[in-house]
C-alpha cells in the first residue's frame, strides 16, 4: 500500500444516484414463490427480479387500482 494516492484526475461516480437501500418488507408467500419461480426460470435473483418490477411501476407512474365491496 502506498503512503499516498494522488485523486487530482478522479472522476465522480456516476451511477451515485442509482445506489440502493436494504429494507425489509413483508410479502405474501405466494408472491415470493412466483418470483423465486421467474428467478429459477431466467436465472436473476428473485430480488433483482422484484426490485426491476417496482422500478419499472415507479418509472412508469403505475398505479394501484383498488376496489372495496
Amino acid at each position: 500500500m502506498r503512503k499516498e494516492y494522488d485523486f487530482s484526475d478522479a472522476v465522480r461516480n456516476p451511477y451515485i444516484k442509482k445506489l440502493r437501500r436494504q429494507v425489509t418488507m413483508n410479502v405474501f408467500d405466494s408472491t415470493l414463490a412466483f418470483f423465486k419461480e421467474e428467478a429459477s426460470e431466467t436465472g436473476i435473483p428473485y430480488q433483482t427480479l422484484m426490485n426491476l418490477y417496482l422500478t419499472d411501476c415507479a418509472e412508469k407512474k403505475k398505479k394501484l387500482r383498488l376496489s372495496w365491496r
